[in-house]
């Protein structure tokens, strides 16, 4: 028997992870890949379209469709949100896993559920702008499998414990390339040094969003929903070594702790094989093993705080904190503004948002429309380039 594969940000640094796994476990899994998706890497995707044999293919837009055809004779294209939602909800399709970067990854989401598929689940954005919605949509309790190490480790964690035996979970957080610095320094720093993680290979929002810790904060919103946890029993620890991903404290005084080398492609080869372990790509060696873990340091990290309110504020105040920060990331990435002002421009942005109740897509693409619009006046009102 075989699992038949849609994966939706094919040409990403998870969909590449994941497409490895699939050539690395042949003759010992078999998965039939149905669906690809990219967003304008039109080359690279009708080239693994001819290496799969894959017949359902989405891309960003028509003209990255139009050529996309002209390559793949035959194929299926489609193009946009509402594309990758076909593509998710096929009914060839066993499992999708959704490693599209941003808030364009929700349709695909709530489709793939909504259709009894499961959902390996590496678009963050989904639970934290639309986690009502997304759990909703679930129809049973391991219908997500988390792909993100935090919570892959939390999903293993917390299989089996009771809610009541849980005093408190920790996700784990490298400090990112900034860390030790004095807040003071960080207005000088450069995309370039922030771009220089110093664990994982990412692609460039997130890898910013790790300098701020912003992507922390995401973490924690997307662990309360995934998991039903209130907000104060969810911890942030800064753990440089990147060795150990999350940790449970339980209510007689025990911490469990699940550890591998920082890898992505062991959470994302244990979530395409769920409920099935394999050997991983890559073991940890325990004699020398040097464990060192750090409280978050508030004034270092205030875009960490800035998101994090937003996510206990609930409703649409997490869409405009994520719209407002990729914006934001943009400008920095681009010279227009200095680091610390990405913190700035999110707080300022949340601070003119009156949160409402998010009942249907509508309601979180209205707030992420209006916060890319708030957080480009407050670049104008800055003199960044519009």
């Amino acid at each position: 028997m075989s699992t038949r594969l849609a994966i939706l940000g094919a040409t990403g640094s998870i969909g590449r992870q994941a497409l490895d796994v699939v050539r690395e476990l042949r003759g010992t899994v078999r998965f039939e890949v149905v669906a690809l998706a990219a967003g304008t890497s039109v080359e690279e995707l009708a080239a693994l379209a001819q290496e799969f044999g894959v017949a359902h293919l989405g891309v960003a837009g028509p003209e990255e469709a139009e050529r996309l055809r002209a390559l793949v004779p035959g194929a299926e294209v489609v193009a946009g949100p509402e594309g990758l939602a076909h593509l998710a909800s096929l009914p060839e399709v066993d499992l999708v896993l959704n490693a599209v970067v941003g808030a364009v990854g929700l349709p695909a989401s709530l489709a793939a559920l909504e259709a009894g598929k499961t959902l390996a689940l590496a678009n963050k954005e989904s639970l934290v702008v639309g986690g009502e919605l997304v759990l909703r949509a679930r129809q049973r309790p391991d219908q997500i499998v988390p792909v993100d190490s935090e919570h892959a480790a939390l999903f293993q964690l917390l299989s089996g414990v009771r809610p009541e035996e849980v005093e408190r979970v920790w996700i784990t957080a490298s400090g990112g390339p900034f860390r030790g610095r004095r807040p003071e320094e960080l207005a000088s720093v450069t995309p370039s040094q922030a771009l220089a993680h110093p664990v994982w290979p990412m692609g460039r929002r997130i890898t910013v969003d790790s300098a701020t810790l912003v992507n922390k904060a995401f973490e924690v919103i997307e662990a309360h929903h995934l998991f039903r946890l209130p907000w104060d029993q969810i911890g942030v620890l800064i753990h440089p070594q990147a060795t150990v991903h999350a940790l449970v404290e339980l209510v007689d005084g025990s911490v469990v702790a699940q550890l591998s080398v920082p890898d992505m492609r062991i959470p994302v080869r244990a979530a395409l094989t769920h409920p099935h372990r394999l050997p991983p790509p890559r073991t940890l060696s325990l004699p020398g093993l040097n464990l060192t873990f750090e409280a978050l340091d508030p004034a270092l990290y205030p875009g960490f705080a800035a998101v994090l309110e937003a996510g206990r504020r609930g409703g649409t105040a997490p869409a405009v904190a994520n719209a407002a920060d990729e914006v934001l990331v943009e400008a920095f990435l681009r010279g227009e503004i200095p680091f610390p002002a990405i913190a700035d421009g999110i707080a300022e942005v949340l601070a003119l948002h009156s949160p409402e109740p998010v009942r249907t897509r509508a309601d979180v693409e209205g707030a992420d429309r209006w916060a890319r619009a708030e957080a480009r006046r407050w670049l104008a009102r800055r003199g960044a380039p519009d």
